[in-house]
């Protein structure tokens, strides 16, 4: 059974609809490359199945469990971890403060979940006392991905990770990707333009049109050739 079900999706800003009649799957222990140039409806995806948008028809189902109506909150309990395009960390608040709201509501050893992140991020540890707001965009992205992780998700969903990073951080984030991946207790969903990075560490891919899934399948299998006009480059 898939661990993230998306059926028969429809969701709108206003009176214009946005994604129409959209189906999507996530497998458990899977990571998944969701691909389209800007403005296909990638990102308006993500926040409905964060529950930050609501649908206007269709179902968003979790781990078995029906959360169309489920609020964002319920969403992140149930064991989605969401990093937004943009970061969105909290720029007056230290690097340990905003991984400690990551941890809220989280059960266990919190400075067991920190010192994992800190393996997969170990520029953070030396900016613990530091606002979010005086890092790099490299180091903010890290962070945002910290955050994430730091509750233990069963999802963790990325919105363009690599945009606007340096290309050293790219490759330490694929580099924490690709180590998730191989512990196979996390199903990954990562929205990227990307081709080559998509290729590398994706399992199965789906690419967006105007609202709606176009393509789909295994990246083993995938034609590339037929894909590239789908994409921003």
């Amino acid at each position: 059974m898939a661990m993230l079900n998306i059926t028969d999706l429809s969701v709108s800003y206003g009176e214009t609809l946005i994604l129409r009649n959209l189906n999507m799957e996530v497998q458990g222990g899977e990571m998944l490359c969701l691909m389209g140039r800007n403005g296909v409806g990638k990102t308006t995806l993500l926040k409905s199945i964060m529950g930050l948008l609501r649908p206007r028809s269709g179902r968003v189902s979790f781990d078995g469990r029906d959360l169309t109506r489920a609020s964002p909150d319920v969403r992140a309990r149930a064991g989605i971890g969401y990093v937004p395009q943009g970061r969105e960390i909290f720029p007056q608040l230290t690097v340990l403060e905003n991984l400690q709201v990551g941890l809220l509501n989280v059960r266990g050893d919190h400075q067991a979940m920190l010192d994992e992140v800190y393996g997969y991020f170990p520029a953070l540890k030396n900016f613990l006392d530091r606002k979010g707001g005086f890092l790099s965009g490299g180091q903010q992205q890290q962070l945002a991905i910290a955050r994430a992780l730091v509750m233990q998700p069963k999802l963790l969903i990325l919105d363009e990770p690599t945009e606007g990073i340096q290309p050293n951080v790219i490759t330490l984030i694929g580099e924490v990707l690709e180590n998730l991946k191989k512990r196979g207790n996390m199903a990954i969903l990562l929205v990227e333009q990307y081709l080559d990075f998509a290729i590398k560490l994706a399992d199965s891919y789906y690419v967006m049109e105007k609202g709606a899934m176009v393509m789909q399948g295994k990246v083993a299998e995938m034609n590339q050739e037929a894909i590239k006009p789908y994409l921003a480059f």
